[in-house]
C-alpha cells in the first residue's frame, strides 16, 4: 500500500534526531508529567543548553514529538491511490487501529488523562490540527473525483476528527461491546456513510 508523502521539509541534524528519540523513551516510560529535558539531555548524550537551544521546554519538545509520531503513523496508512473516500476509510481505521497500539500515546491515555480532556473538551491541539488538514485536503479529492458528498471540507473533517479521536481515546469503554475487529468495521461502516454522496454505493 503506497502512502501519502509528509516528509518534512527541513532536515533535521543527527543531535535533533539523538534528543528526539531520548524525548520519546522518555514519554513512553514516565508520560508527560514526569519527563524532564534533563532527563532527555542525559539519555541523548547531550548537554542541557543543547536541548534548551532546540526545545525551550517540555511541552514544546513532546508537541514536536507527538506531531511527528502522528505524521509518521499517517505516512503508512493513508493509501495515495485509489477513490478519495476509500482511501479516507481505511486510513482512518487504519490510523485509529495504530493510535490505540501506540506506546506514546497510550501512554498518555493512562497517565496525563487531564491533559487529553484539555484536548478533547478545552482546546484543539497541534496533532488535531494536522489531522483536520490532511482530511481536508483528501476530502476536497473526494469532491473533485465524485466519491464524497457535498460541503465544506474543514467541517467535515472537523466532524471526522470528533469520530476517530473517539474511537481511539473511548476504546477502553466499549472493549466488552466491540472487540479490535468489530470497533474497526464499525469505525469503517460510520466514516463511509458520513461521507458518502447521495445515491452513492457504500464501499464494501
Amino acid at each position: 500500500m503506497h502512502a501519502i508523502d509528509t516528509t518534512e521539509s527541513d532536515e533535521l541534524s543527527a543531535i535533533d534526531l539523538a534528543i528526539l528519540d531520548a524525548g520519546r523513551a522518555c514519554l513512553a516510560e514516565f508520560g508527560v508529567r514526569r519527563t524532564t529535558l534533563t532527563e532527555v539531555a542525559r539519555r541523548a548524550g547531550v548537554s542541557r543548553p543543547t536541548v534548551y537551544r532546540r526545545w525551550p521546554d517540555t511541552r514544546s519538545l513532546i508537541a514536536e514529538l507527538l506531531v511527528r509520531e502522528l505524521r509518521g503513523i499517517v505516512q503508512r496508512t493513508i493509501p495515495v491511490r485509489g477513490p478519495a473516500r476509500a482511501r479516507l476509510v481505511e486510513g482512518i481505521v487504519a490510523g485509529a487501529a495504530t493510535l490505540r497500539a501506540n506506546p506514546l500515546f497510550a501512554k498518555i491515555f493512562r497517565t496525563d488523562t487531564d491533559l487529553m480532556l484539555t484536548y478533547v473538551f478545552g482546546r484543539i491541539g497541534r496533532n488535531q490540527r494536522e489531522l483536520m488538514l490532511l482530511f481536508a485536503a483528501v476530502i476536497r479529492e473526494g469532491h473533485r473525483d465524485g466519491s464524497i458528498r457535498a460541503g465544506d471540507p474543514e467541517q467535515l473533517a472537523t466532524m471526522l476528527l470528533l469520530i476517530s479521536q473517539s474511537a481511539v481515546q473511548s476504546a477502553g469503554m466499549v472493549g466488552e461491546l466491540l472487540d479490535e475487529d468489530q470497533l474497526d468495521a464499525e469505525l469503517a461502516h460510520a466514516v463511509d456513510g458520513y461521507l458518502i454522496p447521495d445515491g452513492g454505493e457504500r464501499l464494501a
